[in-house]
Order: C-alpha cells, then sequence, then structure tokens
C-alpha cells in the first residue's frame, strides 16, 4: 500500500546548509526538484523574508558548496524563485527519486533542519530509505506515517474552495511528470497570489491527508519489516 512519511533531516546533513546558515531568516520552500544526474538533482525554489533578509541571498548561493548554476527566474520582492542544481548532500534524495521511484510533495527548510513530506509507492520503500540514509549516516527522523486507503471516497474533508483548486491544478497539469504548470501560472489562471495559492495547496493535501488515511506515530515504524 502506497505510504507517505513526513520526514526530517538536519541542515547541517543536507543542501543550502551554509546559505540557511547565512540567511537565517529567510524561509525557504522547493516547489519542485527532479533528478538531474545520478548525483545530483536540479529543484525549483522559493526563499521567502524580509527585503533585507534576501539581500544576501545571492552572495550566499554563490558561497555555498552544495549548490551549482543558481538561477533567479522570479523576484516578488519578498519571495524569489531560483532553479539551481543541488550537487552535495543530496543523497538520500536522490535514492527517493531514483531508486524508489518516490514524489517529494512537500520539501521546506530552515536554519536547523528540513521537512520533507514524501509518497512511496509502497512501505517497503520507506523502509529501504531509512536504511540507506542510516548507512550514509544521516539523522533521518519519521515524524508521522500515513497509510493510504484506496477504498475511501468522497471529498476527504476538502472545501469547495480547496476542491476545485485541487481539480484545476491537476486538469492543468500540475502534478504530471515533468510538471506542465507552475504555481505562478496557476495562481494567475485561479486570479489569486502566489502565497494564496501556496497556501491553499497546503491545507488541501493536509485536509486530505488527515481524511483520507490512517496515521501512526513514528515508534511504530520498523525498519526491517521488509
Amino acid at each position: 500500500m502506497s505510504t507517505i512519511a513526513e520526514l526530517t533531516l538536519p541542515a547541517e546533513g543536507f543542501a543550502l546548509r551554509r546559505t540557511l546558515e547565512a540567511a537565517p531568516d529567510v524561509e525557504v520552500e522547493v516547489e519542485r526538484v527532479v533528478a538531474y544526474e545520478p548525483d545530483q538533482v536540479m529543484p525549483y525554489v522559493w526563499f521567502s523574508g524580509s527585503e533585507s533578509a534576501l539581500t544576501a541571498l545571492d552572495d550566499a548561493l554563490a558561497e555555498d558548496q552544495s549548490v551549482e548554476n543558481a538561477e533567479l527566474l522570479t523576484d516578488l520582492d519578498d519571495e524569489r524563485l531560483y532553479r539551481m542544481q543541488w550537487v552535495a548532500d543530496v543523497s538520500v534524495i536522490v535514492h527517493v527519486l531514483t531508486e524508489e521511484m518516490a514524489t517529494i510533495l512537500d520539501a521546506s527548510g530552515e536554519r536547523r533542519q528540513w521537512r520533507l513530506r514524501i509518497l512511496f509507492p509502497e512501505r517497503e520503500a520507506l523502509s529501504r530509505t531509512y536504511e540507506f540514509a542510516t548507512d550514509q549516516g544521516l539523522s533521518l527522523s519519521i515524524q508521522k506515517i500515513h497509510e493510504l486507503d484506496e477504498q475511501r471516497g468522497g471529498r476527504y474533508g476538502l472545501t469547495d474552495t480547496q476542491h476545485e483548486t485541487l481539480v484545476k491544478a491537476l486538469e492543468g497539469g500540475y502534478y504530471a511528470i515533468p510538471r506542465e504548470v507552475d504555481m505562478e501560472s496557476l495562481s494567475d489562471d485561479l486570479g489569486i497570489s502566489h502565497q494564496a495559492l501556496s497556501e491553499r495547496l497546503r491545507r488541501a493535501h493536509r485536509a486530505l491527508v488527515e481524511e483520507a488515511v490512517s496515521i501512526g506515530p513514528q515508534e511504530e515504524f520498523e525498519t526491517d519489516d521488509h
């Protein structure tokens, strides 16, 4: 059965560590990430913060050895979208994307840690990822595990607006691989701001998780269940 896992990784063992240290007041949210080469990934990353907090961002990215070819795509004063290559400390992400064929639903970072929500095609894929991270010397912590209940239907606790937004996103290709529409285009199509769309999608995804799956605490996860 497919499994959604909420995971945390120490920032010191993951990409953008130097950037997060140099700009601690900046919030980081990965819009999407794809495998680029066997040891690299290419994410599209939103950085949010005050103008003063974002001022040092370019210098921080230039000095961050885990990043190459950071390109500013959108500047919205208090938000910036970059496309870049992560070339260091991304072994877990490469494993998830290429070996387990999993999907990264959400990824956000702060000075001390990264939070990841990943959809695994099966429970055993999560077990293998946990063991892979441990073998790499990474402190991967599993916060929650959600087993998808394929028999349940309906709106899954969504409001009409959330449901309509998800339908629009699905029909527009937001969930396609590769993605056929980005959040900026989708927000324009819906007539709302990028931030409003981001918050609406987060609430909708949370509603789906809370309503449509069963939730098990971390201590119930066993790494040898495969």
